[in-house]
Formats: structure tokens, sequence, C-alpha cells
């Protein structure tokens, strides 16, 4: 008893691909059901049409890059770049290592002294004195707490400038990160709102003593200087631009009397 004649069965007759005794099973099946052979027909005639179509492409010869002899050769072929290019990399990656080298210095220097302390009072003043639910971390009420905690981060003698006369009083401060240390920023307001900062922090590699100079970036303006190793900047924002120096001379001198 022969077994059924599936759909791979079919396809096989089609292609011609079926042994000789299974092949006469299947034609056998096809007479008892010619709903099946017309669909076989068909397919017989689809196949005739491909055949037909690409016979011309069929007979083309196999073009160099696809013979099988010339893939295998390149395949075991090492893979040395060309030795212009080689060089060439060599050049741009010595040119680009010498020159990154000239600009480190640069952009060192861009990066320290009383320059960038300036930038960094500037940066968390800009933060901080916006914040109107926290803008300080230990309030003024608690100043001995703050004067410890600042000076334990700091590891350096601080004290807190009475900036009463000058119309600002103390609301409290924070310690804050900068990318040469902790600093402390010590926050004042005055009757209209208005808000000032101190800005501290030992000065590491340049500037440990520099004169007072104006810097602005943004809204920010501030004064910046530095004694014997610690630097100082007062900063506040444009409506207290014209105030800030005499601010900042009152804050130096006091700093200075308690060093």
């Amino acid at each position: 008893m022969s077994r059924p004649t599936s759909e791979d069965d079919l396809h096989a007759h089609v292609d011609g691909l079926l042994p000789a005794a299974r092949r006469a099973e299947v034609e056998a099946y096809l007479a008892r059901n010619p709903e099946v052979a017309e669909r076989v027909a068909r397919f017989d005639q689809q196949r005739d049409a491909l055949r037909a179509a690409l016979a011309p492409i069929a007979a083309e010869p196999v073009p160099p890059q696809l013979n099988l002899g010339h893939m295998v050769s390149r395949r075991r072929r090492p893979r040395w770049p060309d030795w212009r290019t080689a060089v060439a990399a060599c050049l741009l990656l010595f040119a680009g290592g010498t020159s990154g080298w000239m600009l480190r210095g640069t952009a060192a220097e861009a990066r320290i002294g009383i320059d960038a302390l300036a930038e960094e009072a500037n940066d968390s003043y800009a933060v901080f004195s916006q914040d109107n639910g926290r803008p300080v971390e230990i309030a003024a009420a608690d100043s001995a707490q703050l004067v410890s905690w600042v000076e334990d981060r700091l590891a350096r003698r601080i004290s807190l400038p009475d900036l009463s006369s000058t119309g600002y009083r103390l609301i409290g401060g924070r310690v804050v990160a900068t990318g040469h240390g902790p600093a402390a920023l010590l926050m004042y307001d005055n009757a209209q709102g208005s808000r000032i900062a101190v800005f501290m922090r030992p000065m590491v590699h340049k500037d440990r003593n520099a004169p007072m100079v104006r810097h602005r970036k943004g809204d920010a303006v501030s004064f910046a200087w530095a004694d014997d190793g610690m630097g100082y900047s007062l900063v506040g924002g444009p409506e207290a631009a014209t105030k800030l120096h005499p601010i900042a001379d009152e804050a130096r001198r006091q700093f200075r009397l308690k060093s």
C-alpha cells in the first residue's frame, strides 16, 4: 500500500526529483484527482516559463568577482593596509597628539585660579539664589553649626562676614561641590528680596593671593579675590551689580581682620 501523496511529493514531481516507483504512485494519484493534476500542470507551466526567461542569464560566464577560485584566493591573502594609508594614519595620530599636548596647558590654565573660582561662584549662585524653598542648608540662626560644618569640609578656619551695614543680612549657607574640592556658599538678602552670596574655597594650584577682579556670567556679576590661599567671590544679580564692589570690599576687610 502506497503512502499518501503530500505537497512535497507534488513539487518534487514537478522538479523531476522523484524515484521511479514513487513517481508512478504520484501519477496514479493525479489520475484519480483531476483538480490536483490541473494545479500541478500549472506548476509545470510556471517552471518552463522561468527557465525560458532565465536561460540567457544562466548562459553568461560567471563574473570574475564571483569566481569561487578568486574568492578563496582573496580570503587567503593577508589583509595588510596600503603603506601610504598606514603612513597617513600615523601622521594624523602624531599631529592630533601634538596639538592636544600644546593646547593642554591653555585648557588647564582656564580651569584653575581666580577665574575658575569666579565661574564656580556664579554657577552656584545661579542655582541656589533662585530657590525659594531651600536656598541654604543651615540657617543663620545656627551659625555656629554652619561655621563648624564649613571648616570641617574646607579644612580651613572661616568667618561669616556681617554685611548688615550694606542692607544685606545673612540667611545661612551650605557646602557645594566644585572641580577643585568643596566650597562654601553663604547667602544674604535685603528688604527688597534681592539676594547676594559669598563664595569661598581654598586655592589649590594658582592665585593663592590675587587682587579683586570683576567677572560676569549670564546675569550673575561677581568680584573675586584671594588672600593667603583662600579664594573669595561676592556675587549677585543685575539688580545689585552697581552695589557689589563696595560690598565686596567690606567682606574682604572683615575676612582680613579675622584671618
